[in-house]
């Protein structure tokens, strides 16, 4: 007996959609190479007034 499964519309339309899997991505292509300066040579002024931008503290998040 040979039995075709028969799909309604939404299946279909879900078969369309998710039925085979993307397309793979290059390892090459997973990352990106940026030039950077080294730490405190851009910008080596301390600016004490925006020091506390530049911090966290747990008291002052939980608004204790």
């Amino acid at each position: 007996m040979n039995v075709e499964p028969t799909m309604n519309a939404e299946a279909e339309a879900r078969q369309a959609r998710f039925g085979r899997l993307p397309r793979r991505i290059r390892f090459e292509n997973m990352s990106e190479g940026v030039e950077v300066t080294p730490s405190g040579v851009g910008n080596a002024s301390h600016n004490p007034e925006k020091s506390w931008t530049y911090h966290s503290c747990l008291a002052l998040d939980l608004g204790l």
